[in-house]
């Protein structure tokens, strides 16, 4: 009886072989990997065609939800050029990603004027492109107050409460802590209350509807809600415009190679030239990218070192 189940299971690993060598097809259906190799490239040998995506962080300075889709069209863009998945990271503080591209996380980033002053990673980076909009890579920082107010100078803001962007901010926030030091005092002491927005348009909304006495933005999102929403920036006038600062400029990381590097470039350099992509960085205030001037921030690196903002 023995003897007999064994010859059963001969038999039935004889069938299983002959049934197997008679499909040569089978085994050409099955992924095969080498695990002598390393496990990089036994991933590239198993799927040449799938490729490492490219990063790009970006923290929204106006209206985050409606935002991104516009950024999505930028990095649609990308990936068409690159023929590379394009994958968005958005966090909400300037902190955050900063954070990002010093861990090495991402390739890519759109930074604001203060968060790039105020980089300190040890994962090294530099502007790719910075951006231009009425022929101009410069803005300058307003500060508003309501329509109805009467504050009419910045030292008419003591005492009262103020809507600052991000702790990062140049336009937002820095501008307004330098001028204070300037003056023997910090916005701690010299506002009864201040808080942060995280968004131009958001610290626009708290001054137009009583929320903060007064706020400092960038001014091109001004002139864009005064097109966008007429009625918000009829709320609130300008009482004082700060000196002129550059835009914030995309930047890259020193990791990527240098052809890598170059061909980004070459992509934002011509990327107003289609006509759907443009449309979206016209809803970002953004005619369109330029090649970085970096000595353009030498000064306001020196501000953020010297006063110690760091994320």
């Amino acid at each position: 009886m023995k003897n007999r189940y064994v010859i059963i299971i001969f038999s039935a690993l004889v069938l299983l072989g002959m049934t197997i060598t008679g499909c040569p097809n089978a085994t050409e259906q099955l992924p095969y990997i080498d695990f002598n190799r390393p496990a990089d490239e036994a991933v590239s040998q198993k799927d040449e065609s799938v490729q490492r995506p490219i990063f790009i962080a970006l923290a929204s300075v106006m209206s985050p939800h409606e935002t991104i889709i516009y950024y999505r069209k930028i990095a649609d863009y990308v990936s068409k050029e690159t023929g590379r998945p394009a994958v968005l990271v958005q966090r909400k503080t300037y902190a955050e990603v900063n954070l990002l591209l010093a861990n090495g996380d991402v390739d890519i980033a759109f930074l604001s004027t203060g968060a790039y002053s105020s980089y300190q990673g040890m994962n090294e980076i530099e502007p790719l492109v910075m951006t231009e909009h009425d022929n101009s890579v410069l803005y300058t920082a307003d500060v508003i107050v309501h329509k109805d107010s009467n504050i009419h100078s910045i030292s008419d803001l003591q005492g009262k409460v103020f809507a600052f962007t991000d702790p990062l901010s140049y336009s937002g926030h820095m501008v307004i802590e330098d001028y204070l030091r300037d003056h023997n005092t910090l916005p701690e002491r010299f506002f009864q209350r201040y808080f942060y927005t995280y968004s131009h348009d958001k610290s626009l909304w708290a001054v137009a509807n009583h929320i903060a006495d007064g706020a400092s933005f960038d001014s091109q999102i001004y002139e864009y809600v005064k097109v966008r929403n007429p009625e918000l920036a009829g709320n609130v006038r300008i009482i004082t415009s700060m000196e002129p600062a550059p835009t914030g400029p995309v930047v890259i990381s020193q990791r990527v190679p240098p052809e890598q590097k170059e061909e980004l470039r070459r992509i934002f350099l011509s990327m107003h030239q289609d006509p759907e992509t443009a449309a979206a960085m016209q809803k970002l205030v953004i005619d369109r990218f330029i090649p970085p001037a970096p000595d353009l921030y030498d000064p306001l690196r020196k501000l953020y070192k010297r006063t110690g903002a760091r994320p």
